[in-house]
């Protein structure tokens, strides 16, 4: 996958390009992650990338025309990209969007945004805006490096078990299920015995039941009973007579 970024601070990416998950899917050739310097785009010798608001108000107002050269020197190689501006305005960012970037063709451009805000007419420069949340940031660099890390987890390939990025948090509807690993005991604290039990069925099921309970706590508004599986409705039954009985 093909991803271009577009930002005033540079080495905020490609610090994060050097480490983990990100360093390993750029050098096994999974990812392409190129950043591009606004400012290198900028007329003048102090690079001015911001301005006054016209109609005064506080803060200043990123630039169209260093966003739009920097834009036309990406596409100067006459392909085709899906580019995203980083907004609080934006559709607010989930995982069906994520799967949804990293299975689409087109390589995708972030713009990051910065000041009090950029230039109304580089909308005409993007397909869509995202939000990462409803509160503001100083710059659209964390939203972009958001986006680009929950798509990239999604590439076949870039995680170590191809199941991980299936069985994340809201990718099967739900929250996951809880996670154990050594030692079985921890200061009086027991790993569940079904997961030492080597069950599949059983282990399966303890996993969606605790998945479910735990959506069903956190984030009800998750749970559509119309998507459930038959057996999963049954555990959903069978959660909300345990939390009834234990009411009682």
């Amino acid at each position: 996958m093909k991803i271009d970024v577009l930002t005033i601070f540079p080495g905020m990416i490609t610090s994060y390009m050097t480490q983990g998950m990100m360093a390993r899917a750029i050098q096994k050739g999974l990812v392409d992650l190129s950043v591009t310097d606004i400012r290198d785009f900028a007329t003048d010798k102090a690079r001015t990338v911001d301005d006054y608001p016209y109609g005064g108000g506080p803060g200043m107002v990123m630039k169209i025309a260093p966003v739009f050269s920097a834009m036309q020197s990406l596409q100067s190689d006459g392909i085709k990209r899906h580019v995203i501006l980083t907004t609080p305005q934006g559709r607010v960012f989930d995982q069906s969007r994520a799967q949804e970037l990293a299975t689409q063709s087109k390589p995708l451009t972030l713009i990051c945004g910065r000041y009090e805000g950029i230039d109304e007419r580089t909308l005409e420069l993007v397909n869509e805006e995202i939000s990462i949340g409803d509160y503001v940031l100083t710059g659209g660099e964390l939203p972009a490096l958001v986006i680009i890390d929950s798509v990239v987890r999604l590439i076949p390939g870039v995680l170590g078990d191809s199941r991980s990025g299936m069985e994340d948090s809201f990718s099967s509807g739900y929250l996951d299920y809880p996670h154990y690993t050594r030692p079985e005991e921890f200061q009086g604290r027991c790993v569940p015995p079904v997961l030492l039990s080597g069950n599949h069925k059983e282990i399966n099921r303890w996993r969606t039941k605790q998945a479910i309970r735990k959506t069903l706590k956190l984030k009800p508004y998750l749970i559509n009973t119309e998507t459930l599986t038959k057996e999963e409705q049954i555990i959903l039954k069978e959660i909300k007579e345990d939390i009834e009985n234990e009411l009682s």
